[in-house]
């Protein structure tokens, strides 16, 4: 193991892990999903901003037709030229010439001779419905009507009128009146003469009109909607527009339908585009390939740790494409308000938090260039904000111990990315109004975005790959573990001496730059196999009171290492990480447990060939990591140290290159990579921390209680 972070995984490798087919595929599909995302990129034009001035001329590249709004709207207004004014009565003056013909029959009773047969009840019922009729019947010219009726509207109680001076007022001609009867007696329920009286009546007087706005509006909706969008051909080689032209939403129509005509005459399935791609695919796989194979085998080796990262590096490129599918599709024009998506951070933080820092760089730097060269972002400086923001959220990823310091990390990229927008628009000389905000805005989207990502994310990889992250081992430091509010009450001993070797190892890992935090909370429960045998170790057991006296050496030892396998099986139990397991089996190694070795050698009259070693040995496998090397000598330092007279540099000194020489010359770190350098930092700072631990203070003298000075002050 080269360093503290592969402590992140664990070192159990099923097929999965070993397979070369797994291993094959896992490529295939890395370099099929990279296939896909360079083939099927989007057609790249010039980006202008609504308003802005063109730098340059642009000239058709193929024939297309676009959406022209300035023809569409004409054909519209000249479709709105045959809708005439529509007219109906003011209800106010019909409402007047009812109280009139009220009053008149009420007043004057020579109607009663001119409708001899009518009954006033009759004479006010027809009245009150002829009344409410003139309120629905509206007037308008005979093209109006028409296209009323081609639009599918009802025209009942339309009729046909020359246009007049509505301000004056007007009499109806005989055949409105006829219009007006027949719409609303069309059923025998009045008698002739009622109907005749009333419109004989109403036929000679004047009556106000008003224009009806809305009815007029809905006409005109719908005869706008029916108008199809005109579209407008432009031939290849013609100029869309000219240098120094200011850029309108013509413009933009323009590009964007001749990047759609530019996208469908792409043919995907020709040699030379599916050529490129897969020279680019080969091309970025050989490149990684030589990455990982010179500074991190590791991964290459572990199809596991192989296939997070592919993972996480494809799940960015369908984060990327999504992304432009919502921003270029949608009809409120996104693209130009979202200049500057930053999504390189959501890969970064992922693989710096899952896999290694120098990897989320090599992957940020290289996935930065892709999308920079094959999204249709051509915006000035995507590239380096998306490149920078990331290098910034790595830098501070690495220092995680809570999940939501996630939100602070993409907080503090934000803020750079603010840094960085700022220094663009300084750069290009923009005004600094809406469209700088909008960008500071939607960049903090981003990040946001990200942070919320990461933060579900997270937890999904860390259970699928069984990752040890150190957000991770922060929650499993908290005391109120199941497991660690067991071990404070039936093996209070075991816990405090955990506790204080948790420490040391930290410190001792840190001197040789391995993973202090591992160590710290590992050791919490290296030792709880402990708790269903207590009584039979010494941190537990009460004063004056060894139940190894009621047993001979050989079952004395056996209880000792069965602490281990009872550990592993509470481990298991309790879902800890393989890491933690791994430490379990690991931190007494294959070592003696010597002190039943040598009483077993005394009841035999030191014969050595009469003791079977075996019996007094752990089962293994001896330590792998620097940081299990580390918790195996802090164990035996912390547990030895106490059995010392005198607490000193020297005599801890002497205590720590005993143990490590006992160690070495029984092979116990043979299987892992700590160098005799490391070897010696790390016997120093546990000196060190054996020392802070068993300071001496100054003695301070007793106190003399008062009413006893006043007795010896007697006596002199």
């Amino acid at each position: 193991m080269a360093d503290g972070h592969e402590l992140k995984y664990s070192k159990e490798h099923g097929f999965f892990d070993r397979s070369l087919t797994v291993r094959s595929l896992i490529a295939l599909f890395f370099g099929l999903s990279l296939f896909l995302f360079l083939h099927f990129r989007e057609v790249r034009v010039e980006v202008l901003e609504l308003g802005s001035v063109s730098p340059r001329y642009i000239v058709a590249e193929v024939n297309f037709a676009f959406p022209d709004d300035e023809a569409t709207a004409i054909l519209r207004q000249e479709a709105l030229l045959d809708i005439g004014k529509i007219y109906a009565i003011d209800p106010d003056t019909i409402h007047k010439r009812k109280v009139e013909f009220e009053n008149f029959l009420i007043y004057d009773q020579e109607w009663r001779k001119a409708a001899k047969l009518s009954t006033f009840d009759e004479m006010y019922k027809a009245m009150d419905k002829l009344s409410r009729v003139l309120q629905e019947v509206r007037f308008s010219d005979a093209r109006t009507i028409q296209k009323l009726k081609e639009m599918g509207f009802k025209t009942t109680f339309y009729h046909e009128l020359a246009p007049f001076d509505i301000r004056q007022g007007a009499f109806f001609p005989e055949k409105v009146w006829e219009f007006v009867k027949r719409i609303s007696f069309d059923r025998q329920v009045f008698q002739t003469e009622t109907i005749n009286f009333i419109v004989d009546y109403l036929k000679n007087m004047i009556w106000q009109l008003k224009i009806d706005t809305s009815a007029e509006k809905k006409l005109q909706k719908v005869v706008r909607a029916e108008i199809a969008t005109k579209y407008t051909e432009v031939a290849a080689g013609s100029r869309i527009i000219d240098r120094g032209d200011k850029v309108t939403p013509k413009h933009l129509a323009m590009l964007q339908s001749m990047k759609q005509a530019l996208t469908e005459k792409r043919n995907l399935l020709a040699v030379r585009q599916i050529a490129a791609s897969l020279m680019l695919t080969v091309l970025i796989l050989v490149l990684s390939y030589v990455f990982l194979k010179n500074l991190h085998p590791d991964i290459l080796a572990s199809n596991k740790r192989l296939f997070l990262l592919v993972s996480i590096v494809v799940l960015g490129l369908v984060f990327a494409k999504v992304t432009e599918f919502l921003l270029l599709k949608t009809t409120e024009n996104l693209f130009e308000i979202v200049r500057y998506p930053l999504l390189t951070p959501f890969v970064a933080i992922l693989i710096c938090s899952l896999v290694h820092p120098s990897v989320a760089i090599f992957v940020s730097a290289v996935l930065t260039v892709l999308l920079d060269s094959v999204l249709a972002f051509e915006r000035h400086g995507f590239m380096m904000t998306n490149l920078l923001v990331a290098f910034f959220a790595i830098l501070y990823t690495r220092s995680l111990r809570k999940r939501t310091e996630i939100f602070v990390v993409c907080g503090k990229a934000w803020l750079a990315s603010c840094v960085l927008i700022c220094a663009l628009y300084f750069y290009d000389r923009s005004k600094m109004g809406v469209t700088l905000f909008a960008d500071l805005g939607s960049s903090g989207a981003f990040m946001l975005a990200t942070s919320v990502l990461v933060v579900g994310l997270l937890p999904v990889f860390e259970s699928c790959f069984k990752i040890l992250t150190d957000i991770t081992l922060m929650e499993y430091m908290d005391p109120n573990h199941e497991l660690l509010r067991r071990l404070t009450v039936e093996a209070p001993g075991t816990y405090q001496h955990a506790l204080i070797m948790g420490n040391m190892a930290e410190l001792a890992a840190r001197s040789i730059g391995a993973n202090g935090l591992f160590c710290r909370v590992a050791t919490l429960y290296h030792d709880i196999g402990k708790m269903p045998i207590a009584q039979y170790f010494t941190e537990n057991q009460q004063a004056g009171v060894n139940i190894h006296q009621l047993l001979t050496p050989v079952e004395s030892a056996q209880v000792i290492i069965s602490h281990v396998s009872e550990g592993v099986a509470l481990a298991r139990k309790a879902g800890l990480p393989e890491q933690f397991i791994d430490v379990i089996k690991e931190h007494h190694g294959t070592g003696l447990v010597y002190y039943f070795y040598h009483k077993q050698l005394e009841s035999v009259g030191s014969k050595k060939e009469l003791v079977n070693e075996k019996e007094f040995r752990y089962s293994g496998p001896k330590p792998k990591t620097k940081e299990t090397v580390i918790i195996m000598i802090a164990d035996c330092v912390e547990a030895a140290s106490r059995s010392l007279s005198e607490v000193n540099e020297i005599t801890l000194t002497k205590l720590v290159d005993q143990i490590v020489r006992e160690r070495l010359d029984d092979g116990q770190f043979e299987d892992s990579i700590l160098t005799f350098e490391e070897l010696g930092k790390v016997k120093r700072a546990l000196v060190k921390s054996l020392l802070s631990i068993g300071h001496f203070r100054v003695k301070y003298p007793a106190r003399v209680r008062k009413d006893e000075s006043a007795v010896e002050a007697g006596k002199a």
